[in-house]
Parts: structure tokens; C-alpha cells; sequence
């Protein structure tokens, strides 16, 4: 997001400057409670949640089998974030993941009446019964310290119960 990059460390924008160039980069970053574990080689595809979720069922929809799909949003209810999840679920978007990526969940919102779960809970239940790496709090998206990620080139996705390992 280059809206962040004022607030982006030199190592962010390092990377940035890397991948524009073609060089490759690595990321390594600290384990999630509700991660899973695993290792994959494949292309990332992905973006923003609420967008992903308005180009369902048109020409545009993202293909995502045998990716390793990316997710992040910004200011959105709760409830929000369920519905879209779901949808994702309930179109195949979710079945066919070789991963999935989870980044900023920033600045979400909730009712008078509590959801009762945060952002992550909500997308840790949706893909419960999926076996493929799944891996919280993937500094990108809406986030200070936003580090780049290139869709649509393979990388290697490595999550392990204390570190994750993403290299390009």
C-alpha cells in the first residue's frame, strides 16, 4: 500500500526496491496461535477481502486453485468479514488453496451486540476443515510495516509452529 510507505521501515522499502527490480527476497516471521503448518511451493494471488469478495460470481472472480491465496482488510465490521469469508467458502474460492496468507486485519469493527469473535477467529473457523499452510498476522496490506508481496510469481510458503518463511 503505498499510503503506508511514510510509516514503512528501510527493510520495507528495501524489498519494495527489490522486487521492482526482480531481485528475490525472504521474509521470516514470528509463528501464530491459529496457524497451520506446512510447506508449499506455488503462485500467490489475493488482495483486499472486501474487494475479492465483490468480484464473486463475475468475469473477474480470482481463480485460486493451487494457489496460495492472500487475504487483508481495513474498517470493516465483523459481521462483515464473516459474510465474506463465507461467500468465499461457499463459491470453491477456499477448497482448492495450496495456502493461505492472512495480513492486516486493521481497524475492524463490531456491533452494540458483540460478534464475538475477532477478524482472525472468524477466518481460522471458515478453513478449520482445510488442510493446506495457513499463516496469521503476514505483515502486508493496511499495515505501518507493510513488506511487498509479487502475485502472481511462485514462491516458496513455509509455516512452522514458531516461524514463517516466505521466499521468493
Amino acid at each position: 500500500m503505498p499510503i503506508t510507505y511514510p510509516q514503512n521501515t528501510d527493510e520495507a522499502i528495501k524489498n519494495i526496491r527489490d522486487i521492482l527490480f526482480g531481485e528475490n527476497v525472504s521474509y521470516k516471521f514470528e509463528g501464530h496461535s491459529f496457524n497451520k503448518n506446512g510447506t508449499v511451493n506455488s503462485v500467490v494471488v489475493g488482495g483486499n477481502l472486501s474487494i475479492l469478495y465483490s468480484l464473486l460470481g463475475s468475469k473477474s472472480q480470482l481463480n485460486t486453485d493451487g494457489k496460495i491465496l492472500f487475504l487483508e482488510d481495513l474498517d470493516e465490521y465483523l459481521y462483515h468479514i464473516d459474510r465474506m469469508m463465507q461467500a468465499l467458502k461457499r463459491s470453491g474460492m477456499l477448497e482448492n488453496l495450496s495456502g493461505l496468507m492472512i495480513g492486516g486485519m486493521n481497524g475492524m469493527n463490531d456491533n452494540t451486540i458483540p460478534f464475538g469473535k475477532t477478524a482472525e477467529e472468524i477466518i481460522r473457523d471458515v478453513v478449520s476443515e482445510y488442510t493446506y499452510p495457513v499463516a496469521f498476522n503476514i505483515p502486508a496490506g493496511h499495515v505501518n510495516d507493510n513488506l511487498p508481496l509479487l502475485f502472481g510469481e511462485k514462491v516458496n510458503f513455509s509455516v512452522e509452529t514458531n516461524q514463517v518463511l516466505i521466499r521468493s
